[in-house]
This record gives C-alpha cells, structure tokens and sequence, in this order.
C-alpha cells in the first residue's frame, strides 16, 4: 500500500461513504455516518514524497510502519538517499529507526546528517541502486 494510502488510512477519523449514486449494501435506514464538524481533515490530503521525512508528527506506535512504507515509497520513486529526522531525545527513534534500515535489503547502509542537517537528530539513509538490485522486493 502506497505511503499516502497508509496515512489516510491511519489518520481516517470519519465513515466512508459511497460515492453519490452508488448502490449501497447497506440497508436503506442504516446510519452511514455524518460528516464530522470536529475533523480537521474533512478531505484527504495529498503528502509530497521528498528525500526528508519528519517523524515527530508521527505517533510512537507508528513509527515502524511508516518508515518501512516511507521507504518502499522513496526507493520507488527513485530516490539515493534519505534523511529521516527522529530528533535526539533519549535516542528510542534513532534506535528503532537504525533497527529498521538495518532489516531494509536495499539500504546499502546509514550515518548520522552532517550538523548542518540535524546531526544526531537525523538519520541518512542510502538506498543500493535500483539497477543493481532490479525489481525485486525480497
């Protein structure tokens, strides 16, 4: 599932419905669900897949399963290298995130940013060139 699809999914806080015009399956006095004046994100959101990504938005529990995806999706879309900010802290996502590219076949290997670009806070990743590796995901 591509990294925006995994987000939505995460964050979907309202109940789909069908589309207008649509046959339902659902009987004609079930309750579908209201629009949710409270939801702050009343439409989906378009995410840009750039070479940083941010965790500090992401919650703990998520970690894990963002970065795979975020990943898959960098490599996907031709990308070298990464740089995944997990700020300093006690270093937990440092560590969970050093444990992931570890298991990550096609990252070749990892060090620390430069100062400039988060130091020990940020993680930069480099991917085994697609050429080399050929299409397969393992």
């Amino acid at each position: 599932m591509p990294l925006f699809d995994r987000l939505k999914t995460l964050f979907a806080t309202r109940v789909a419905r069908p589309p207008a015009g649509h046959a339902s399956d659902a009987p004609a006095d079930a309750d579908v669900g209201e629009d949710d004046p409270d939801d702050p994100f009343p439409e989906p959101i378009r995410l840009e897949i750039t070479d940083v990504f941010d965790l500090h938005t992401i919650a703990p529990r998520d970690v894990e399963r963002v970065v795979h995806e975020y990943l898959s999706e960098a490599r996907r879309m031709g990308f070298r290298s990464v740089r995944i900010v997990h700020g300093k802290g006690q270093g937990v996502q440092r560590r969970l995130v050093h444990n992931i590219l570890a298991r990550t076949p096609f990252v070749r290997n990892w060090t620390d940013a430069p100062p400039h670009s988060g130091g020990w806070g940020a993680t930069v990743a480099h991917f085994i060139p697609q050429d080399m590796w050929g299409n397969d995901e393992r």
